[in-house]
């Protein structure tokens, strides 16, 4: 059974790694930045329930499954790499056009909140990477065997870190909307954004499995 110290201990930890600088920051800026708060807080809750999936990957064996295999390491960091591509591409494109469209119009055939929440989650569930940290932390805070309600926990506790760090990172980009509707800043926003996620791409497809 996880003490309250673990308990605490590990969403520190989860914190922590949510705050370093990577793809998951720069698509939670990006959509607060020109989209408003609303949909980056809907990028940072399918971020928190990537992290939550992987959580309960690395307590029921599948993460470490995708870490031990070669193949499927390299499967989910083409197609992780190939995602943080289309997603850089999208933004060079907007920049290039002038800036991005008005999105908090709705999406044509889906909502803009959806798709907000989607690339959150895709962006997590497809970093590999992300496979490699919780197979290297989960099992420090669960031992061979623990209960269920004890995955449920560590699962609910990185769902809230996550959530909450990258919430406070949608409102304080949300605040400064109105200067980010600003032609000029929206291309800088996109063209930063956009090369900083295919640069995150490249690294992610040229890493190698330790």
């Amino acid at each position: 059974m996880s003490t309250l110290t673990q308990i605490a201990a590990f969403g520190g930890v989860v914190m922590l790694g949510a705050m370093s600088p990577g793809p998951d920051f720069a698509v939670v800026v990006r959509r607060s930045a020109l989209s408003g708060r609303a949909y980056g807080m809907a990028a940072a809750a399918g971020i928190a329930v990537g992290v939550a999936a992987w959580v309960v990957a690395a307590a029921t064996g599948v993460a470490a499954l995708l870490a031990a295999s070669a193949t499927a390491f390299t499967v989910v960091k083409v197609v992780g790499a190939a995602y943080l591509f289309y997603l850089g591409a999208k933004a060079l494109r907007a920049a290039a056009k002038g800036g991005a469209p008005d999105l908090d119009l709705p999406d044509p055939g889906r909502s803009s909140s959806w798709a907000a929440f989607s690339e959150g989650a895709f962006t997590n569930l497809l970093n590999p990477k992300a496979a490699l940290f919780f197979v290297a932390l989960v099992p420090q805070f669960l031992s061979e065997g623990a209960a269920l309600a004890d995955t449920v926990t560590l699962a609910a506790v990185a769902l809230a870190g996550t959530a909450v760090w990258f919430v406070v990172v949608a409102n304080l980009v949300g605040a400064l909307r109105g200067l980010f509707t600003r032609p000029a800043v929206r291309r800088t926003i996109d063209g930063l954004t956009g090369a900083a996620l295919i640069a995150l791409g490249v690294r992610l497809a040229t890493s190698a499995r330790p």
